[in-house]
């Protein structure tokens, strides 16, 4: 299973109509893959429009963005975004595939750019650590890490709120359950961002 983020930066007042665009998109009879989940940022950088899909195959994967790079109005978006960035992803093998479900409609989107070679350690220190901190990780939606450009992952969790996000994250820090040990000593870049899920999508 591959996946592929597509962000839509726009102004404030053009998101809901870049929403419907892209929910055309990834709905039109021509599409292929599998639309998971679709976010509007709202704290971090304002105007930014998250929409995750997953493919069978990298055939399917490479399809889909062939005919986003060939039209001349990709996620119908023409009108109303700034920029399109649409990057690829693999999970990380040992967490399972995204299944549908709703976590509360918040939602953090994590990306850490990593030093080079700091992808294996990164994996090692998330599988021995997912287990003992099953209850934050509960939130985890997935963790993808970056099949182009510098290496990176992205990690989504999904929550209720602020404060239960809040609580559960000082509760496995101090019981020295997060962060997995080696993961930060990789980090080189990280940036968060909370965005609230669209309705009508699997992930919610």
């Amino acid at each position: 299973m591959l996946y592929e983020l597509a962000t839509l930066s726009c102004p404030v007042l053009g998101v809901t109509k870049a929403a419907e665009g892209a929910r055309r998109w990834t709905g039109d009879e021509d599409a292929l893959g599998t639309p998971l989940g679709m976010w509007r940022s709202d704290i971090g950088t304002i105007g930014e429009l998250f929409v995750l899909r997953s493919f069978e195959a990298e055939e399917e994967l490479r399809a889909e963005r062939e005919r986003a790079l060939m039209s001349e109005d990709p996620f119908f978006s023409r009108e109303t975004a700034r920029t399109l960035r649409m990057e690829s992803f693999a999970p990380f093998p040992f967490l399972p595939a995204i299944k549908p479900r709703q976590y509360g409609g918040l939602f953090e989107f994590r990306t850490y750019h990593l030093r080079p070679g700091g992808l294996p350690r990164t994996l090692a220190g998330w599988e021995a650590a997912i287990g003992p901190a099953a209850a934050y990780t509960d939130h985890l939606v997935t963790n993808l890490y970056a099949l182009d450009g510098p290496a990176r992952i992205t990690h989504i969790w999904g929550f209720s709120s602020l404060e239960e996000r809040a609580r559960l994250r000082a509760e496995h820090y101090a019981a020295g359950l997060w962060p997995p040990k080696g993961g930060p000593e990789e980090i080189v870049e990280a940036t968060s961002t909370i965005a609230k899920a669209e309705e009508g999508w699997p992930i919610g």
